[in-house]
């Protein structure tokens, strides 16, 4: 387990429910009235999750295996979130789920069941987010998710009523991709994706707003994260003969379809999710990439943005900081996402502790319910406006189209 001090370093510790004081032996007998309530009053000190004066933030995010890239730039923003929210100190518990969704769960009930967290922040990818669902719905702890599937916010039923995301929705990023081909008069779509919920939700999106934009479908493949090779999926999608290629995966497994798409002569467009943004999979892709667009974060090509763009001053902060952190060229879209849920809770922290302390149910539940009426607040990919049918509340501003030209990002104007 780590946990992110007040100093903001990253420590490994085991749970630290100790403390307890034992119970007196049965007979024991206590001699005034005063020393039974200063036992019951140590009693209650000492009983794990009451911490009324600090707020726990757990994090599950995909710090190894397949999704590493999008986890540890997460990882990373959380040194630079707040150590002092609302009067209350903050400490966030940050775990790894490897990429996996079983972890992904074990992690989830970890931080509820032994680390009484009053909010998680994650997971890195969509089917651990979509497993993580039951877990947090159970405990009553609002869930903030760094994926990108819309079915982890909708529809809001009463599992979902406790869960929330940051990154634009696999729909706003479909739609911008149909907006792009069709301008560029493609006529015929194929699909390669993931062999996951990310790759299934992706396809119902992009296979939506294509029709509406009256593309034609010519191919669906899959592929597994870990497949060394997507030669066969690749030679069905060009007997196809496709105007351009939708590639819905994430981090840099998504390297792979349009590397052998090149390597096999397609001429046409390529497009990723924007589960690629960030510069890992510009590494991994290589020139294999250039001249290949996707729907994107501001934060990629925030200092690109016109001045009036709603997000630009926040991405710019943000990248400062990051990258005075960590180095320059080294922000991506996946940390942005984590400054974003740290900005919700930072908004939304002060309005529960009017109803309860953290540790408490009721804190929890008033957590949860400012989180939902979250109103006009600007974060680094746009302005937020949520609802009890909305838990994302980004409109179209939050996306932009990007090129990929020898290793950098383009913003392209619509």
């Amino acid at each position: 387990m780590q946990r992110v001090r007040a100093n903001g370093a990253v420590q490994y510790s085991q749970n630290e429910n100790s403390g307890a004081h034992d119970v007196p032996p049965a007979g024991r007998r206590i001699g005034t009235r005063r020393r039974a309530v200063q036992l019951a009053a140590a009693l209650c000190i000492g009983l794990p999750g009451i911490a009324f004066a600090q707020v726990k933030i757990g994090l599950v995010l995909s710090m190894t295996g397949p999704a590493a890239s999008l986890g540890i730039p997460a990882r990373d923003t959380v040194a630079l979130l707040p150590k002092q929210i609302g009067g209350k100190s903050v400490e966030y518990i940050v775990l790894d789920d490897a990429s996996d969704t079983t972890q992904a769960v074990q992690s989830t009930k970890k931080l509820i069941s032994e680390s009484h967290v009053d909010a998680i922040i994650g997971s890195s990818i969509t089917p651990n987010s979509l497993a993580m669902i039951d877990v947090v719905a159970e405990g009553e702890t609002p869930m903030i998710s760094l994926a990108s599937s819309a079915k982890i916010i909708e529809p809001v039923d009463a599992k979902r009523h406790w869960v929330f995301k940051t990154p634009q929705t696999d729909a706003m990023m479909a739609s911008a991709i149909a907006d792009h081909a069709s301008s560029h008069n493609v006529k015929t779509i194929a699909y390669i994706g993931q062999a996951d919920a990310l790759g299934e939700t992706f396809y119902a999106e992009v296979a939506k707003f294509a029709q509406i934009h009256h593309i034609n479908m010519v191919a669906n493949e899959r592929f597994n994260r870990t497949d060394p090779s997507v030669t066969g999926q690749v030679l069905k999608i060009l007997a196809a003969r496709p105007d351009a290629v939708v590639v819905g995966a994430a981090g840099t497994p998504a390297a792979l379809p349009p590397k052998t798409l090149k390597e096999r002569g397609f001429k046409g467009l390529i497009y990723h999710n924007h589960g690629t943004g960030n510069n890992d999979f510009l590494r991994v892709c290589g020139a294999d990439c250039n001249g290949t667009f996707l729907p994107a974060s501001p934060v990629l090509v925030a200092a690109q943005l016109p001045a009036d763009h709603p997000a630009k001053r926040l991405a710019l902060d943000y990248i400062a900081r990051f990258e005075a952190a960590r180095g320059p060229g080294t922000v991506s879209a996946f940390g942005s996402y984590t400054w974003d849920a740290g900005m919700l809770l930072s908004n939304a922290i002060p309005v529960a502790l009017k109803a309860g302390q953290p540790g408490t149910p009721e804190f929890r539940r008033a957590l949860r319910d400012a989180l939902e009426a979250t109103h006009g607040l600007a974060d680094t990919n746009g302005v937020v406006n949520m609802s009890a049918t909305d838990h994302i509340g980004l409109d179209q501003r939050a996306r932009v189209m990007v090129e990929i030209s020898n290793g950098k990002w383009l913003y392209q104007p619509r």
